[in-house]
């Protein structure tokens, strides 16, 4: 199983703007075959060091993960409204045997 997880920080973390990432990320919940599993938190610490929203998704492989990465759905539905509301983000990916 590949898990790929990012965490998203938002120009302007409101309550509706975060609503609004939350429900664009699971959006993607079976419309991408390559997508196993996506679950998406939002921070409640809300410290200095906190993003406001994670994203845990979960893949097959490497190869599905990648395949995600360019689906028309995750790219063009996703990425395209997502991008301009985020100050930044980081990922982590790896595998568990």
């Amino acid at each position: 199983m590949f898990t790929h997880i990012v965490f998203f920080k938002l120009r302007e973390s409101t309550p509706e703007n975060v609503e609004k990432a939350k429900n664009i990320l699971e959006s993607m919940s079976g419309k991408i075959p390559q997508l196993k599993k996506v679950e998406v938190g939002v921070d409640v610490v809300h410290s200095d060091r906190s993003f406001d929203l994670a994203l845990i998704t979960k893949f097959n492989s490497h190869k599905d993960m990648d395949e995600y990465q360019v689906h028309p759905y995750h790219v063009n539905e996703v990425l395209k409204l997502l991008k301009p509301m985020l100050e930044k983000s980081a990922a982590v990916d790896y595998t568990m045997e």
